[in-house]
């Protein structure tokens, strides 16, 4: 199975995004996303929650438990409130 560096990259590049575009978004260093996708280093939960919500995948695959991408089901934002 995949890492997770190697699932981060896979999905940035499905999306069409530059290393500087998913720095942007995730509110970390473009340096930090070289370092997730070498699997130099590991992002926060806080970061691995929204890549999993950004890129609409389960945790389990992102963090490459499992070669399935179940798709998580878009949870109503007013629960959270």
């Amino acid at each position: 199975m995949a890492t997770l560096g190697e699932r981060l990259k896979q999905l940035r590049i499905e999306n069409n995004l530059r290393q500087k575009d998913l720095s942007n978004e995730f509110n970390v260093t473009e340096r930090m996303i070289q370092y997730y996708e070498a699997n130099k280093s590991e992002p926060s939960l806080k970061v691995i929650k929204f890549a999993c919500e950004r890129f609409n995948v389960s945790a389990d695959y992102f963090l490459g438990l499992s070669d399935e991408r179940t798709i998580i089901k878009q949870l109503d934002k007013r629960l959270y409130k």
